[in-house]
């Protein structure tokens, strides 16, 4: 049985779906300067990527756009599932923020003027790394109503001791 998202997880599911969706699309259909761009930004931070062609890299990058964007988006994919791959991507950005000179004020995590298109990403840390305890949410509900149910059974009418 597919279990469909909570009603909570919904709208950073659609907003940060939708954000990589675009983002991904917008990538698949890059010129080469873009390409080399986005590439050339991605080896200061990671200088092993340099092995990889910039065109290459830009279409990796889309791709993983796609796929973590479309995870978020597909309501049968588990809100923890899709938590799982948005805390790996964007746990990769948020790196890229840290690791990049002049992105940050000296000395602090606040963003330059050129820092703030990369710091949003730290928003999709904390929503993917929040997915990452929705089923335990859902456990420690139902574990809850279990018990009341169980104690209102028993001996304690009225209010619940457990």
């Amino acid at each position: 049985m597919v279990q469909l998202p909570e009603a909570r997880d919904l709208a950073p599911r659609l907003a940060t779906g939708a954000f990589l969706l675009n983002s991904g699309l917008t990538k698949l259909r890059a010129d080469q300067a873009t390409a080399e761009a986005v590439h050339g930004l991605a080896c200061v931070a990671y200088p092993f990527l340099d092995r990889i062609p910039a065109e290459r890299f830009t279409r990796l990058l889309s791709l993983s756009e796609l796929v973590v964007g479309g995870a978020l988006l597909a309501p049968f994919v588990p809100t923890r599932l899709a938590g799982l791959a948005l805390t790996g991507f964007s746990g990769g950005l948020v790196g890229l923020y840290l690791r990049v000179p002049g992105m940050r004020q000296e000395g602090s995590l606040r963003p330059t003027r050129d820092g703030i298109p990369m710091a949003k990403d730290t928003w999709m840390l904390g929503i993917g790394l929040g997915f990452l305890g929705a089923s335990g949410r859902r456990r420690r509900a139902a574990a809850a109503r279990h018990r009341h149910s169980a104690c209102r059974r028993h001996h304690h009418r009225g209010r619940c001791r457990c």
